[in-house]
């Protein structure tokens, strides 16, 4: 199988989508948003993953390429190829399809436990945050899990496309890279933890790492 991806900076790469697909033999393609390439024609692969980033969806003034990318989100959503966004990528696909994005009311960066609605995860799991805006579910999803802090945390459309606000991909090197790039957004808040909680809690990661590769076993079946 062929994954293409979407990543919109240098420190927030597939962590352990990497290692699965790497393990399941697929092979991967990457545009690299950050560099302004320029955007392919329609996105040739078999899935496509759209990875997270700091800017909003609504920068389009700072960010020429954020129209193209959601214009090859619709396209590869309309011919029926599996789709998986996280963090931005799901604000992105959620703008795609016609959704608002904008910020919420909390920040949430840390490890903080998400309510689930089907099975991505147990019922109540503790997963890895880092975003400051939220989004209206697309026409047509269902709603997948909550915090307090923010009620939009996932969501499918169909079997083939899912946003995720958070981040089951992270690894332990993927953390700190986060840490190292973006430590100036940890302001005292309800709802953001210190650098020394958050390495703490890089215990959780491992079982953030099963639910992300089951997540993609699903999705590897569409194919």
């Amino acid at each position: 199988m062929h994954i293409h991806y979407f990543q919109h900076a240098p420190f927030e790469g597939l962590a352990c989508i990497e290692d699965w697909a790497t393990a399941r033999g697929h092979t991967l393609s990457a545009t690299c948003w950050y560099n302004n390439p320029a955007p392919p024609a329609a996105v040739e692969a078999d899935m496509l993953i759209v990875m997270g980033g700091p800017m909003g969806v609504y920068e389009e003034d700072q960010y020429a390429w954020l129209a193209p990318e959601k214009e090859l989100i619709r396209g590869a959503i309309a011919a029926g190829k599996p789709v998986l966004g996280i963090c931005l990528g799901a604000q992105l696909i959620a703008a795609a399809l016609g959704a608002k994005v904008y910020p919420n009311r909390e920040k949430e960066i840390g490890w903080f436990p998400v309510q689930f609605h089907e099975d991505l995860a147990p019922s109540s799991a503790t997963v890895f945050h880092w975003h400051g805006d939220t989004f209206d579910l697309p026409e047509g999803a269902v709603h997948l899990a909550e915090t307090p802090a923010c009620k939009n945390q996932a969501y499918r459309i169909g079997d083939r496309v899912y946003g995720l606000q958070f981040h089951f991909e992270v690894t332990p090197a993927a953390m700190e890279n986060m840490l190292q790039h973006l430590r100036h957004e940890l302001q005292p808040a309800a709802y953001v933890q210190t650098a020394n909680e958050i390495r703490a809690g890089v215990r959780f990661a491992a079982d953030n790492n099963v639910w992300m590769q089951a997540l993609l076993n699903r999705l590897e079946k569409l194919v």
